[in-house]
């Protein structure tokens, strides 16, 4: 039986380009190589697509992607090179022009299957304001919060915070994850340099309360069925779970499961797929939530192209529900196969 491509794309233009290039680098050594080839495809900064590596069987430890780093120009190819009739595409890419439509508009016009979120739940769960606002039409609890788009009234904004907010709260670029841009703030001067620096990387801001809760994590797979995964915690060692923390120096653990109450439990799983299905979404992604001492639940985030590291707690949230790394790469790709033949279906 002949093996299926998987394409995988990554790197990007956001900033979260090295975090996207360690995720490909464990679902290319993850992947079931009795079942596919993986060929690679690398966009720069600048967002050129390079043509990288192919394997047909798995890499060697020595084997590396290529990165901004290493890039190799001559290389290049133009961006609708990537097709291939009867492969599917895996953007393992994060952030903005990765995971907020722009790239799923582009497979969709070359008629490719890919794995994740259509182009509107994608830009939807990418704007963390859009997220918001659509999340309380459906009745899904949030944290307090203000917003300042650039170019409106910031005196009006920072005044609108200070009377609906109290201190510390976290100021965070709407269109970025991995904690890239965020702040945690104590006072007004702070906020202040706070919006500045989200300021370089989005143009609409979202201030919201800080909260002392846990960060309890929930995985989401699937297509007009949804499964969901039993909670995974963040178990910090810093004070702030940023994007250096995170991804470079690897200073957290992870309980999964997490160790709260089943209601709690079950809370958090059904708020998952509403909050997934509010925003129209297939494939898969994680549903971050806070758990504070009262019991209080707040949905923080919906991710919908999480990171697929080694030590990545989507993954890790499914190997716990009994679904292996390569066997979760699987359902992926036949998720994006059925969500490519019903958007096909829907063109009469």
């Amino acid at each position: 039986m002949a093996k299926q491509t998987l394409i995988l794309l990554y790197g990007g233009r956001s900033a979260e380009r090295d975090v996207s290039v360690l995720s490909a680098e464990s679902v290319m050594r993850a992947v079931n190589y009795d079942k596919f080839s993986v060929k690679t495809y690398f966009i720069t900064q600048a967002g050129d697509f390079i043509k990288t590596q192919e394997f047909v069987s798995p890499p060697d430890e020595t084997d590396k992607l290529m990165t901004n780093d290493t890039v190799i120009i001559s290389q290049q190819v133009k961006p609708s090179d990537i097709y291939e009739k009867g492969a599917v595409v895996f953007p393992v890419l994060h952030g903005p022009m990765g995971e907020d439509g722009s790239i799923q508009g582009f497979l969709e016009i070359l008629k490719m299957p890919y794995v994740g979120t259509n182009i509107m739940s994608s830009s939807i769960a990418m704007d963390k304001i859009a997220t918001k606002q659509v999340l309380e039409t459906v009745g899904v609890p949030q944290v307090a919060y203000t917003v300042y788009i650039e170019g409106s009234d910031l005196e009006a904004a920072i005044a609108e915070t200070l009377r609906k907010l109290s201190f510390p709260v976290f100021v965070k670029p709407a269109n970025m994850g991995s904690s890239v841009g965020i702040s945690r703030v104590s006072d007004e001067n702070e906020l202040r340099s706070a919006i500045d620096l989200a300021l370089k990387y989005d143009s609409r801001i979202l201030i919201e309360q800080g909260v002392v809760a846990r960060e309890i994590e929930i995985g989401i797979l699937g297509n007009s069925t949804v499964k969901t995964t039993e909670a995974g915690e963040v178990v910090k060692e810093v004070a702030f779970y940023d994007y250096e923390a995170k991804y470079i120096d690897n200073q957290i653990t992870m309980a999964i499961p997490a160790h709260i109450p089943d209601q709690a439990m079950d809370k958090m799983r059904k708020y998952a797929a509403k909050a997934f299905q509010a925003i129209g979404g297939c494939g898969l992604s994680r549903c971050d939530f806070f758990l504070t001492e009262t019991g209080d639940i707040y949905l923080n985030e919906l991710n919908t192209m999480p990171g697929f590291t080694q030590w990545s707690m989507y993954p890790l949230l499914w190997e716990n529900m009994g679904l292996a790394y390569p066997d979760l790469i699987e359902e992926l790709v036949e998720l994006a196969q059925e969500m490519f033949t019903k958007r096909e279906s829907h063109l009469i």
